[in-house]
């Protein structure tokens, strides 16, 4: 018999914690079955709890990106061993080339930031 755990909101930092292990533990789960539904229960709950700790200030993505990597001690390589293409990368934290659906995917997940922090819309440098 498996016995499935009762989620509630997360209120405190240990409870993020397992509420992320858990997600790594389910996160390929199929559609239709408990565990798909867990996974979809803690997207929410994780997304709810890093919203109410996160005030984001208003800057553009790139920006954002940049404080984050500064904050985690990356450098564009480290963004750049995640995405698979360092020229890229440049182009994009330079403001030559705006972020891919995929970049964010990637950056979100790297640098801990809400996918909704990175669709902004900003000005790319024409010159």
């Amino acid at each position: 018999m498996n016995i499935h755990p009762q989620w509630f909101l997360i209120d405190s930092e240990q409870a993020y914690d397992k509420a992320i292990a858990r997600y790594e533990e389910v996160k390929r789960s199929p559609k239709n079955t408990d565990e798909h539904r867990e996974k979809m229960l803690l997207v929410h709950l994780i997304e709810k709890y890093e919203n109410s700790l996160w005030d984001f200030p208003e800057v553009d993505p790139i920006q954002m990106i940049k404080i984050r990597m500064d904050d985690f001690g990356y450098k564009p390589s480290d963004l750049a061993a995640a995405y698979g293409d360092k020229g890229t990368v440049s182009k994009v934290l330079n403001y030559k080339q705006a972020l891919s659906l995929t970049m964010i995917r990637k950056f979100s997940q790297l640098l801990r930031l809400p996918v909704d922090a990175l669709i902004k819309e900003y000005a790319l440098k024409t010159t």
